[in-house]
């Protein structure tokens, strides 16, 4: 009975040493006797009792990494709290066992002095307006040397830019000045643009009160030229349908008698006013001579 309880722990522990289960985006590194002989991928394995061992574990997932805070100097030799976030990822698990005896401290090691370095070139302004290119820079250097640790960097974040109180307080009266005069420019713009629109309303009604005034003049010229050629017209057709009935048999003898009155008649109006004085002629036949005579300039315009 004892026997067979040892040879069951027996077998239990070579089971235990050779049966080895790797889980998902996960890799394990194998010696044997010491020396590297290969590395596990996920999924069921086996392993020589005694000879074999997982002497590492790499997580092959992004890492997220913290950056300790540090104090990094400006070109303009201004001082700076930076701090931020490194992502990774483990490509290479022979290299990331044996390439560095910590590659996540030397990561991070790294980081703080590439991110000083980059800092140490831009001065304050840029420092605020080029993150972008900060991580840029601070990955590509941290990608280069990492290469050999089996390390992929990712990308790098700066999660705070601090400058000191001072800087602060000067920083914020420069960004009030700054709204201060785009306030100003702003105001002054809305001004110039009322003054412009008005002149151009002012311009626009100028022109619509000549064109009315000149569109007055056109349509009063047309209606008294339309006025004097209808009164023509009328005159003419007047004179046609006198002359026409002068054509007609007794119309001379009418036209006769028609000045024969007007003459009577101006002759009684000039005896009938008071501060007339009435000249008579001494042959009266001067008259009837004056009516012959237009009787014979009407004759003579009959065909």
């Amino acid at each position: 009975m004892e026997i067979a309880v040892i040879l069951l722990v027996i077998v239990a522990v070579f089971i235990t040493q050779s049966v080895k289960v790797v889980p998902q985006q996960h890799a394990w590194v194998v010696e044997r006797l010491g020396k590297y002989n290969g590395t596990l991928t996920p999924g069921l394995s086996f392993l020589m009792p005694f000879i074999d061992k997982v002497a590492y574990k790499h997580v092959l997932k992004e890492i997220p990494l913290d950056i300790a805070s540090q104090v990094c100097i400006t070109r303009d030799n201004t001082q700076l709290q930076v701090d931020g976030i490194l992502y990774f990822q483990v490509t290479d698990a022979m290299r990331a066992s044996y390439g560095s005896s910590n590659y996540i401290t030397a990561i991070s090691q790294l980081a703080q002095t590439s991110l000083r370095s980059v800092i140490g070139k831009l001065e304050l302004d840029k420092t605020f307006e080029e993150r972008d290119i900060i991580n840029a820079q601070v990955v590509q250097a941290i990608d280069e040397a990492a290469l050999n640790w089996g390390v992929k960097v990712l990308r790098y974040e700066i999660k705070d830019l601090t400058p000191p109180k001072e800087i602060l307080h000067a920083m914020q009266q420069q960004i009030t000045a700054e709204r201060e005069k785009r306030a100003l420019i702003a105001a002054s713009e809305g001004r110039r643009q009322e003054q412009i629109n008005i002149a151009t309303g002012e311009r626009e009604a100028f022109i619509q009160r000549s064109e009315g005034e000149k569109q007055a003049v056109i349509n009063k010229a047309q209606g008294e030229a339309q006025s004097i050629k209808a009164v023509a017209e009328a005159t003419a057709q007047a004179i046609s349908a006198i002359a026409a009935a002068i054509r007609q048999p007794g119309g001379a003898e009418a036209v006769q008698l028609k000045i024969a009155e007007k003459a009577v008649d101006a002759y009684s109006r000039v005896a009938a006013s008071a501060s007339t004085t009435l000249v008579v002629p001494s042959n009266m036949t001067e008259v009837s001579t004056l009516i012959a005579s237009a009787m014979k300039m009407v004759q003579a315009q009959r065909p």
